[in-house]
């Protein structure tokens, strides 16, 4: 009893109520982004959300109290159940809008492998790194680690989810560099991706393609473009307070698609205007600075590249999908953590910020 007190006095409370504030924003508006809806997917919305944030809340709680170590001692399994998830969902997985198989359904609750595979990487990868980072300077090292993001982020690519396979590569990138991967290989991985482009672009699904072609060429695909130019809209006649919530014209007039997943902070800046999607953008970037202190004062290099990986994954996909929305990136479908609509995807933040919590509960210990 006295080790879990002294555990909690570390708890970092202001990570976990900035948690908290932005899953009941992102609750709130997804209802004001599927507000009057008739489809009864988009009427579940916002009960599954709240369900999904009661159960990721419980899991972000779980993940606090297990030790991380002991979680990075399990990296062998823990690698083989993402692998074999990751193959299941390629055989048995629900088939969704253009042919992406994402999903297993096991009738209660659908799964997204790919989302937990971004959480169980991030400490396969760490306890590597961590074991190895001594070692960083051999190319061998290098390409080993490579290997262990190759299996779970090909078969995320050919599911097909380019977004989250980018996810995949970033959460490497920075857990690498976290390590200490000298500049050299850092130019090699570069050349590598560069080589690779031409094979990835011949894999890709057409509508991948078609996403960046729109993004370059926007008058190439009227169609693709339209929904870009209505969050365009909805972003820029939000002005600085915006127009009051669930009073969005291209919102609530359902003119904007998607409005409750991909496009939501075109929802968020037209309702609240600059200033609630500054508000967004500042707390994202708190969470993001807490984890980030936690890295600075974790107990070992485990701990550490953790912190490390979850910041990674919030600050890139936030940055994504806030670019896609601001038609500064192509539409990739990356989800705006806490935010978006998506049990699985806010269950897997939630589990990253307990793995900081984790890190951060334990610092200064060993």
């Amino acid at each position: 009893m006295r080790q879990s007190g002294s555990i909690w006095q570390q708890f970092d409370h202001v990570l976990f109520g900035t948690t908290i504030i932005l899953i009941i924003f992102g609750i709130l508006m997804i209802r004001s982004a599927t507000l009057d809806a008739v489809d009864p997917d988009l009427i579940r919305r916002v009960p599954d959300q709240i369900i999904f944030a009661f159960l990721g809340v419980g899991l972000m709680m779980l993940l606090t109290v297990i030790d991380y170590r002991t979680l990075g001692g399990l990296h062998l399994w823990l690698y083989l159940l993402m692998v074999s998830l990751l193959i299941i969902v390629l055989g048995l997985g629900v088939v969704g809008d253009a042919g992406a198989q994402r999903w297993i359904n096991l009738g209660f609750i659908r799964i997204q492998p790919s989302e937990i595979g971004k959480i169980i990487i991030i400490i396969t990868l760490g306890h590597f790194f961590a074991t190895n980072y001594q070692k960083l300077d051999n190319i061998g090292t290098v390409i080993k680690s490579l290997l262990h993001l190759a299996i779970p982020a090909g078969l995320v690519f050919i599911q097909p989810d380019l977004g989250t396979t980018i996810v995949f590569i970033v959460i490497w990138s920075v857990m690498i560099w976290g390590a200490g991967l000298r500049v050299y290989h850092i130019g090699i991985f570069l050349a590598i991706i560069a080589l690779a482009a031409p094979f990835v672009w011949s894999q890709m699904q057409d509508y991948q393609r078609q996403r960046i072609t729109t993004f370059i060429s926007p008058e190439s695909d009227p169609d693709a473009q339209f929904n870009i130019l209505q969050a365009q809209i909805a972003i820029g006649t939000g002005g600085f307070l915006g127009k009051g919530y669930a009073n969005g014209t291209q919102s609530q007039l359902r003119f904007l698609r998607v409005r409750h997943t991909d496009f939501i902070y075109s929802v968020i800046a037209e309702e609240l205007g600059f200033v609630g999607g500054i508000t967004v953008m500042g707390l994202i970037g708190l969470v993001i600075i807490r984890i980030l202190n936690g890295a600075r004062h974790a107990a070992d290099e485990l701990g550490a590249l953790i912190c490390y990986g979850v910041a990674a994954i919030i600050f890139f996909q936030t940055m994504v999908s806030i670019g896609m929305n601001l038609s500064l990136l192509p539409v990739t479908g990356l989800t705006l953590p806490f935010i978006s609509s998506g049990g699985t995807s806010l269950m897997s933040t939630l589990a990253g910020v307990g793995l900081a919590q984790s890190v951060i509960v334990r610092r200064r210990r060993i």
